[in-house]
């Protein structure tokens, strides 16, 4: 198969061909219709997750397509069935994948990071019993695609860890991906949105996902203002110390933030804040794959809409370099 491939951290990746995968016990391989670039591919590459520690190496962790090969001992699927699986493959037997809460497995495997990933004509799903999602017939590939990582981490962070309401004001840091999709996903929820970003385009971006207001960084006075005292959720969908101590400075007393993007290194914080405005810090790390039906409803009645978060669409090839470069405002797909 032809897959996008480098040699070493921040080695020049290239576009060659490399030998098929095969199902192994519990495991299919899936044909990739469409795949994310994401930020976490160039974390990877950068060499900021120590998951990746064999070379060559293949990146990618958010896909969709079509089951090519069943494995020995997976039931309920079959060849041709269109799917797609989070970015946490869970093993499903510890004692958190029992408890439903299989993002925090500390057995996970992630493709594009322990394991060859989705920037190739095919993957492997492991473990397919308690991974893999079934598609609903009239969602696209490049849809399914963006679920995997940022849309459906943006779903959890907003919905499950966040808690949000109606009427709430959400503050968003960062409008990639993940950030433009928390932005659709809390104002679908009834909350008032507010962008934060450097770049016009992104915000311009958020504007058309629903955000209410959009300011760049350095405004968090102007945030407070308009949210009459601080945002109730604040997240950083980013990943930095800057973007992480403004969200938490953007948020009133009592209120709520949401550790979503990677953060290299440690970050100091406004624990003084935090204890006396009685902050709440939490994370959110992926979705587990029993919990996709709430979102696919949501999409499935046009209430959220992630095909509109997609910019551009790129070949393998085109893969390469864009991987190098970093993202672009909004979602970058791959189709193979």
């Amino acid at each position: 198969m032809r897959a996008v491939v480098y040699d070493a951290f921040k080695a020049t990746p290239q576009v060659r061909e490399v030998p098929d995968p095969v199902a192994g016990p519990g495991e299919v391989v899936v044909r990739v219709m469409a795949t994310g670039l994401c930020r976490s591919d160039w974390h990877g590459w950068q060499g900021h997750d120590a998951d990746i520690q064999t070379f060559p190496h293949v990146p990618g962790h958010e896909f969709a397509g079509v089951i090519a090969e069943v494995g020995p001992g997976v039931t309920g699927w079959a060849a041709g069935d269109r799917v797609t699986a989070p970015f946490i493959l869970a093993c499903g037997e510890c004692g958190e994948c029992r408890s439903g809460n299989q993002q925090v497995c500390p057995a996970q495997t992630q493709p594009g990071f322990s394991h060859w990933g989705s920037y190739a004509e095919y993957v492997v799903v492991r473990n397919a019993a308690v991974n893999l999602i079934a598609l609903p017939g009239d969602l696209s590939f490049g849809a399914a695609a963006a679920l995997g990582c940022r849309f459906a981490t943006a779903f959890r962070a907003v919905v499950h860890q966040g808690r949000v309401r109606p009427g709430e004001w959400v503050a968003v840091h960062g409008c990639g991906g993940v950030g433009l999709s928390a932005v659709m996903i809390a104002a679908a929820a009834g909350a008032r949105v507010a962008a934060v970003d450097v770049h016009p385009d992104a915000l311009a971006l958020a504007a058309a996902a629903g955000a209410t207001e959009t300011l760049p960084p350095g405004r968090l006075d102007r945030l407070h203002q308009v949210t009459g005292g601080g945002a109730h959720l604040s997240m950083d969908a980013f990943g930095s110390a800057a973007t992480c101590r403004n969200s938490i400075a953007s948020l009133r007393r009592r209120g709520r933030h949401v550790q979503i993007g990677l953060l290299p290194g440690d970050t100091e914080l406004p624990m003084g804040r935090v204890i006396a405005w009685e902050l709440e810090l939490l994370g959110s790390h992926g979705m587990p794959a029993h919990a996709y039906p709430e979102m696919l409803a949501l999409i499935e009645n046009g209430s959220l809409a992630p095909e509109l978060l997609i910019t551009r669409t790129l070949s393998l090839d085109e893969a390469a370099d864009a991987l190098v470069q970093g993202g672009k405002p909004g979602v970058t797909l791959i189709s193979p």
